[in-house]
């Protein structure tokens, strides 16, 4: 099945409020160790998602090359979460909104699998909008990048979903014909790609620079410079590109002719052009013009290491995927839980199931009678102009059925992928609007016609 790959972005964030007297202490592999630790992780809407105990409480990471310290938020499903030497500061993320007030603190203990740090500093939100979590389908508690890509050779398999930590002290890079290796800018705790794209067929080749960013789920953003030579295509469309740390972010959706890194060439790019007032948390974009996403990431198998400024790729089974759009133009999330009943063959009592992050209580009643507590996927956002909206399709609509499906038996991703599965399909959705079902139905189309 196909999956949409929604325009969900996890951002870098920028300090306003500085913390003195930080002393920064390493992650570190245990002195038994010998080997590198294999971490398993789940990709979900492009993100890597890795489980991470702070100070004893087990939370879900995204991996994110493109942030500091780490990040946390969503606490709200935690009894207790122990925080250390804490004061408070300001921070300034992406988006078309003001500075949040965050709290810095130091001396925690962060441990993936075999890997610790015991004297880690972290940022917390306490802003209780700010919550990835509806859009990824499974509870998120923070971000983290640069103090383990730092620390670490980080051997990351999209196609196994496995990152490896390899000793830099002792890691040898292994040669072979379908890989490459590409110089690797780290600076100021963040990374960057040299490569090239071609905007338009029979357009010159324009060099760019572009941030290593695997916590933002869209493939290429390209800030608009007509006199660089990367202006907005003639075909695209408004969107929602994702959230950041200070508000939404929206931006202009299209598509390249090419994208290059090294001899690896990516034709007919997904791309975005995000909205500069946006971007009023980068600041002074120096010498970067855009950044790389896990939607381009994910098809290569790679070795980031930040020690030596390089990387190498190689080619996985996702290279010559398609890149997605959201031809039906609508967005979902999970909004809190709903009852739903079901008739069942046997009765047996009383049910708890605990597949669902989200939580799955079934309730097995007299007469063949299930009550079960679910997700409720609701529509979040509507692009104008798109056959979801031609049809009268509206936010806080509740999604019940896909095309004679109900929607609880399947996680929201794969909820996405049946509503944009192909051009030309036909899609019928059952919703709940203000205690009444009603059915639409519409036919995908190509977003550029």
């Amino acid at each position: 099945m196909k999956l949409l790959r929604i325009g969900f972005a996890v951002l870098s964030a920028c300090l306003l409020g500085q913390v003195a007297g930080v002393s920064a202490q390493q992650f570190r592999l245990p002195e038994a160790a010998k080997s590198s630790p294999k971490i398993w992780f789940e990709l979900i809407n492009n993100l890597m998602v890795v489980p991470l105990e702070v100070n004893g409480t087990h939370l879900s990471f995204i991996l994110d090359s493109g942030v500091g310290k780490p990040i946390l938020f969503n606490l709200a499903d935690q009894d207790s979460i122990e925080l250390k030497n804490v004061r408070k500061l300001t921070i300034q993320g992406l988006g078309e909104g003001e500075p949040i007030e965050a709290l810095s603190s130091v001396g925690n203990t962060f441990r993936l699998a075999s890997l610790e740090n015991p004297n880690q500093q972290v940022y917390v939100v306490l802003d209780k909008d700010l919550n990835f979590s509806p859009a990824l389908g499974i509870p998120i508690h923070g971000i983290i990048g640069y103090d383990l890509f730092r620390d670490f050779v980080v051997e990351i398999n999209y196609d196994r979903k496995f990152i490896r930590f390899h000793d830099p002290s002792t890691y040898r890079r292994r040669k072979g014909r379908a890989t490459q290796t590409l110089p690797l800018d780290v600076d100021r705790n963040k990374a960057f790609l040299e490569g090239s794209v071609v905007v338009r067929d029979g357009q010159e080749v324009v060099p760019v620079r572009l941030l290593m960013d695997t916590g933002s789920s869209d493939a290429v953003w390209l800030f608009p410079d007509e006199d660089e030579g990367l202006s907005v295509p003639e075909k695209h469309y408004e969107d929602f590109l994702g959230k950041g740390l200070s508000g939404t972010i929206y931006g202009k959706r299209t598509k390249i002719s090419q994208l290059r890194l090294g001899d690896f060439v990516l034709t007919d790019t997904k791309a975005a052009f995000p909205d500069l007032e946006s971007l009023q948390g980068i600041g002074d974009f120096g010498e970067r013009d855009g950044s790389l996403g896990g939607e381009l990431l994910k098809r290569f198998n790679m070795v980031v290491n930040y020690p030596s400024g390089e990387i190498t790729l190689s080619k996985n089974s996702h290279f010559d995927d398609p890149f997605l759009f959201n031809m039906a133009g609508i967005e979902l999330e999970h909004a809190g839980m709903r009852y739903i009943a079901e008739r069942i063959a046997d009765s047996r009592g009383v049910v708890m199931e605990s597949d669902d992050p989200f939580g799955n209580v079934q309730i097995l009643l007299e007469g063949q009678t299930r009550l079960s507590l679910v997700p409720e996927i609701v529509v979040s956002a509507i692009r104008a102009g798109s056959p979801a909206h031609e049809v009268g399709l509206r936010e806080g609509d509740v999604i019940l059925a896909v095309n004679g499906k109900s929607v609880h038996k399947f996680k929201l991703q794969e909820v996405m992928g049946m509503i944009n599965d192909k051009k030309g399909k036909r899609v019928k959705l059952l919703i709940e609007r203000f205690n009444r079902d009603l059915l639409f139905s519409f036919v995908l189309r190509e977003v550029f016609e």
